[in-house]
């Protein structure tokens, strides 16, 4: 019965190797091929099948020249397998041998890429060899390429070295393969005029092998932009491969011109015009490579006046003028293009302009109210401009003459005429001219209203205002004093306004209040009327309670003076104020209908001196 040994990288078929003895047959199944990576562990394996007490087994390494070298052996001793190693040729790390008769080879490397012979003796069982051949593979180095630095011209009818490719030390040695823009390049590797390539293998002084591939190729106009890289492909262990791509690059060929582009780059460009005082740039591109040498020239009366040559293929006008309109040309200087490509190229250059505008009337027009006038706008540019009114942001016509018909005075004001070019939008100028109208003053007055229903009352307040517009500007003036100075009214249209604020009156219902505009052209004249005033009946009222009042805080001062006076007999006072009347005097009435004070001193002057014998006021109460 045989048995498949383990590998680490698999194997490519089992040997089975099988020798007859006396008594009993020694099998061997150890694998044909062992796959590794350089650097990688690898174990080769060699053991005996079946049950046998005692065998030797032994290694060999079987060189070019087929002659075999023992590297080492074991014997199995018991239930043990005793190993020795006896030579390893010069390998570092030497060979090794392990518990289970594997011949170990810790770091594969180049040289160890040879045919193992393991042999195994069983005594009276017979003996039995078989043979691995160890396969290292080892992964190339990043690939290089080299792209031809120099100018390739597509006018020459053979291929051309375009790049190398290199591919440093792997094994077994590598493939590689040519891209362009990314699809695959299928050249032979035989000389032709078209394509091809050659291969060169080097082995290395480590036993690793490099590959160099040049590419050459036939180029054509449409190459100039292609993208190119090499790309090479490498064997692993079990069939599988792998790819290492090297950087892309672009080639610098030498094409001719086929076509001319000429054309004006300017930032006020619209319809081919361009603005006089801008600075504009000409460009003139041809298709070929390297850049060719320009010539930039005007024509007039059909000869070609030459501007300036140069490789940048750009002329700039600075200040353009109007004088500068024509047609200019670029040329380019291509000794190599085909007889009839066509290298020259004309344009028309049309310089746009806007004179100031002209109008028939000064900065300000005077003229008299209810007449009519025109004016005209007139203008010099090119293309021809458009005109166009307004006041007041307001459009009023569009052409050359504005026709006023019977002013107002709302047609006084600023009139704007605008011109302005469609095709040159950043293009455009403006004039403009006041209107002043004369006349008359017109006259506006805010009505008062009564406050209440029925009618104004006397003492109320009131604010009145009167606005007029003329020309010149009208003076206002109140029949009452008071009247604010003339202020522009809101709103504009040459009002101005005056207000009064006054308290009405009888007197002034009866006459009213008049508010006068004049100027040297006339006057005009409103009367604010407030109908019927009622008079004041609450406050009337207030007055008199007032005077009483005052009357009575007098009475008490005079009386407490009084007392003042009558210090040497205090009980009179004191009887006037609270005790009861004497004998036979008649009492007081507290109705106040008569003053104190008074009813005293008419007491006193009558029946005082009769009782006391002597006159006078003073010692009485």
């Amino acid at each position: 019965m045989s048995q498949s040994w383990p590998c680490p990288w698999g194997a490519a078929g089992l040997v089975e190797s099988t020798r007859t003895g006396a008594q009993a047959e020694v099998h061997l199944a150890v694998p044909s091929l062992v796959e590794v990576m350089k650097g990688e562990p690898v174990a080769l394996n060699c053991t005996p099948q079946g049950a046998h007490d005692h065998f030797v087994l032994e290694w060999f390494l079987t060189d070019r020249s087929g002659v075999r070298h023992r590297l080492a052996s074991a014997e199995l001793q018991g239930s043990e397998l005793q190993g020795t190693v006896h030579d390893s040729r010069g390998r570092s790390p030497p060979y090794q041998l392990d518990s289970r008769g594997r011949l170990v080879l810790t770091e594969a490397q180049v040289g160890d890429e040879q045919n193992y012979v393991c042999v195994v003796k069983a005594g009276a069982a017979g003996s039995a060899e078989a043979t691995t051949r160890l396969h290292m593979f080892a992964k190339p180095e990043a690939t290089e390429v080299s792209p031809n630095k120099g100018i390739l011209s597509v006018v020459d009818d053979f291929a051309q070295e375009i790049a190398t490719c290199n591919s440093r030390n792997g094994n077994p040695a590598p493939q590689i393969t040519w891209y362009r823009n990314g699809q695959r390049l299928e050249v032979p590797m035989e000389v032709n005029s078209a394509g091809y390539m050659t291969s060169r293998t080097v082995r290395e002084a480590s036993g690793l092998q490099s590959l160099t591939s040049t590419l050459y190729l036939r180029l054509h106009k449409a190459d100039r932009d292609a993208s190119f890289h090499c790309s090479v492909r490498y064997h692993l262990p079990a069939g599988q491969h792998g790819h290492l791509d090297s950087p892309a690059f672009r080639l610098t060929l030498h094409y001719p011109t086929e076509h001319v582009h000429f054309w004006v780059d300017s930032p006020s460009t619209t319809e081919g015009w361009v603005r006089e005082g801008d600075s504009v740039q000409l460009f003139c591109r041809g298709d070929g490579s390297p850049n060719p040498e320009y010539t930039f020239f005007r024509l007039q009366d059909k000869q070609e006046d030459v501007l300036k040559t140069n490789l940048e293929g750009n002329l700039t006008l600075e200040g353009v003028q109007r004088g500068q309109s024509g047609t200019y040309g670029c040329r380019v200087e291509d000794y190599d293009a085909a007889e009839d490509a066509e290298l020259s190229k004309t344009l028309e250059l049309r310089v746009a302009y806007l004179d100031p505008l002209e109008l028939s009337t000064r900065e300000e027009l005077s003229l008299p109210l209810g007449n009519s006038t025109a004016v005209n706008c007139s203008v010099q540019g090119l293309p021809t401009p458009a005109l166009r009114w307004t006041k007041d942001s307001i459009p009023l016509g569009n052409g050359p003459t504005l026709s006023l018909n019977s002013i107002t005075f709302d047609s006084a004001g600023t009139y704007i005429c605008e011109a302005s070019m469609p095709t040159v939008p950043l293009l455009s100028r403006a004039q403009s001219f006041k209107l002043l109208v004369q006349g008359p003053p017109e006259l506006r007055a805010e009505e008062t209203q009564p406050r209440s229903e029925g009618s104004w009352r006397e003492g109320d307040e009131v604010r009145l205002v009167c606005s007029a517009r003329g020309y010149p500007e009208p003076k206002l003036s109140w029949s009452q004093l008071g009247g604010s100075p003339a202020e522009p009214a809101p709103g504009g249209q040459g009002w101005v306004s005056s207000s009064l604020t006054l308290k009405v009156t009888s007197a002034l219902s009866r006459d009213g209040v008049s508010c006068e505009a004049s100027n040297p052209h006339g006057n005009a004249l409103h009367v604010f009327h407030f109908g019927s005033v009622a008079p004041q009946t609450s406050q009337a009222g207030v007055a008199v309670m007032a005077v009483a009042v005052s009357v009575g805080l007098l009475l008490l001062v005079v009386a407490a003076f009084y007392c003042m006076r009558r210090k040497g007999r205090p009980g009179c006072c004191r009887q006037g104020e609270k005790g009861a009347p004497p004998p036979g005097e008649p009492e007081l009435s507290h109705s106040g209908s008569e003053r104190p004070e008074q009813t005293g001193l008419l007491t006193g002057g009558a029946s005082g001196g009769a009782r006391h014998g002597s006159g006078g006021f003073g010692d009485e109460c």
